[in-house]
């Protein structure tokens, strides 16, 4: 295993091994659970096979999450450069992005060439969303690095779950009024995910036609040209969702649609649980303050941690979104989840169980003072 060094003047040598260095291979080899669904029914004939991926998703995932201990280690801050510098964490993020097309044209196929009831269709279509859906952790963890590689890797993956407008969004909208009134993709306290969905998702859209559009202005060009990274990425899904038709047939419509509406949702699940409730105070200047740790909901739950590259570990991804996932902190003093992200989805899908595990914890955070929390109109 790979040690990192450092020669502190006044602590001496400081040496650091990421205990998970390897098991970050499981977040390259998650996009291939759908695989077993299909293994299973071609071995066993059995159309019900096909739940089983779906199962272990958000069943037992969550078991997992609560059988082993939390992890709240952090590296050392003096060897985080060369952690973050070492290709090898970077390579698994590259190595997922064509494990997503795959899937989704495996699904397809296996569609295609099989005769499903609905409820086979049904866990098929679902089982390839929700993969579709993570395909989007992947976007999101390449769309916020500078380096032009990453992020075509990320337009690229986007273009799987039909999500292009993701980073122009994300990256210049979501983090610039993260945990305020004025964000469609922070929950507001009280709001179900039902009502939250209506507001996130055309607002996610509007809101990144706009910046991207700005963005190609300030550089004197148009808004329709193929300089849009928004509409690079989308032509790039015509061509997959189009070349999978015309391959397949009209047969695996249902198959796409049902699986390119459940990868949204899943994206709406993460935003809907990262940020409920929390709000950012307000400047004597009427500017919104930094964005810190302590406006994210974190997780340090291991099993979901280890299949999302870190995406739990939010907190300190909001704070600094440069930071690569390898070397994202726990903080002591940060909003934590009863459960990793599996857990807190299927939670969140039944409102009154939600707002009785996490209301009291967000009135908790701010000691019962309503103006400190991001409540809707009502």
């Amino acid at each position: 295993m790979k040690t990192y060094t450092f020669d502190d003047p006044a602590l001496g040598r400081i040496s650091y091994r990421d205990k998970k260095r390897y098991l970050w291979m499981l977040s390259v080899l998650f996009p291939l659970i759908p695989l077993i669904g299909m293994g299973l029914m071609n071995w066993s004939g059995r159309q019900w096979t096909l739940w089983i991926p779906l199962v272990f998703l958000y069943v037992a995932i969550p078991l997992l999450d609560y059988l082993f201990p939390n992890d709240s280690s952090n590296p050392p801050e003096q060897v985080v450069p060369q952690l973050e510098a070492d290709v090898y964490y970077r390579v698994l993020n590259h190595l997922t992005v064509p494990l997503h097309f795959v899937i989704l044209i495996a699904g397809a196929w296996f569609v295609a060439n099989h005769e499903l009831g609905w409820s086979g269709l049904l866990a098929i279509s679902l089982t390839v969303g929700a993969i579709s859906g993570f395909g989007i952790n992947t976007g999101h963890e390449l769309g916020h690095k500078k380096a032009a590689s990453d992020r075509l890797a990320a337009r690229l993956v986007l273009a799987v779950p039909l999500y292009g407008h993701f980073s122009s969004e994300h990256n210049a909208g979501h983090h610039a009024a993260v945990a305020t009134p004025e964000d469609s993709a922070s929950a507001r306290f009280g709001e179900s995910i039902y009502r939250f969905v209506l507001r996130e998702v055309p607002g996610g859209i509007k809101r990144a036609w706009r910046l991207e559009s700005q963005r190609l202005q300030r550089r004197g060009f148009r808004a329709w040209s193929w300089r849009n990274e928004i509409l690079q990425s989308y032509a790039v899904s015509v061509l997959l969702y189009g070349g999978l038709l015309l391959a397949f047939g009209t047969v695996i419509l249902p198959f796409l649609l049902i699986q390119t509406a459940f990868a949204w949702w899943q994206l709406t699940s993460a935003n809907y649980i990262e940020h409920y409730g929390l709000l950012r105070a307000k400047d004597p200047d009427g500017r919104y303050e930094r964005c810190q740790p302590r406006h994210s909901w974190n997780a340090n739950h291991i099993a979901s941690n280890l299949v999302t590259f870190h995406l739990e570990r939010h907190s300190d991804h909001h704070a600094f979104a440069a930071r690569r996932y390898q070397s994202l902190r726990h903080f002591e003093d940060v909003p934590q989840l009863p459960s990793g992200y599996f857990g807190m989805f299927l939670l969140s899908y039944v409102p009154p169980l939600w707002r009785r595990v996490m209301d009291p914890k967000v009135m908790a955070l701010v000691d019962g003072d309503m103006s400190r929390v991001n409540c809707g109109p009502a």
